[in-house]
């Protein structure tokens, strides 16, 4: 997901058994009227994504977490039904959330890696296990699938050498 995507989330938008979310909205900075809600970047970008099962718990504490701390905030609380809030309901300026990334990986002793090179690597290491392009393409809200093989196209050397490595198991020499 697009930073946007991830911090305009809400609740409603993961489904009951938290295996599948629905991306419908972004949260950006505008010039005109500061941090706003808006329509994903195109059509492909409105998706449903299917969330690996390592996540499921993950989601389930953070939700616990957060419900603790509403409780805790009691009438200070901003119901807001974000999933990434700041910690008293409110959204994140995608801007400042950007600006932290760096602090919240020093403090937890992880190298630097820019915040949208987490959407990088799943879509590399996608790739690399052999998921088809079009899953990724979509997984990714792509408009086109040959966008996502434009920006990925370092990944297809080690694919082409397991397509190879296919053919010569189909066809055995000798």
């Amino acid at each position: 997901m697009r930073r946007g995507e991830i911090l305009g989330l809400r609740w409603s938008d993961v489904d009951e058994g938290y295996a599948v979310i629905r991306i419908s909205r972004t949260l950006e900075v505008t010039s005109e009227q500061g941090v706003v809600f808006e329509e994903p970047k195109t059509a492909r970008s409105r998706r449903a994504v299917m969330v690996p099962g390592f996540l499921t718990a993950r989601l389930i504490a953070h939700r616990r977490s957060q419900t603790a701390r509403r409780r805790a905030a009691g009438p200070a609380w901003h119901e807001s039904g974000l999933v990434v809030d700041r910690g008293n309901g409110t959204p994140w300026n995608p801007d400042r959330f950007s600006s932290a990334w760096p602090w919240f990986l020093h403090r937890s002793g992880l190298p630097h890696v820019r915040f949208h090179d987490l959407r990088h690597g799943h879509a590399t290491l996608m790739l690399m296990k052999g998921v088809h392009p079009k899953i990724v393409s979509e997984r990714l809200g792509h408009s086109t699938i040959g966008i996502t093989l434009d920006i990925y196209s370092h990944v297809l050397p080690t694919m082409q050498t397991e397509a190879v490595k296919a053919f010569d198991e189909l066809f055995p020499q000798g």
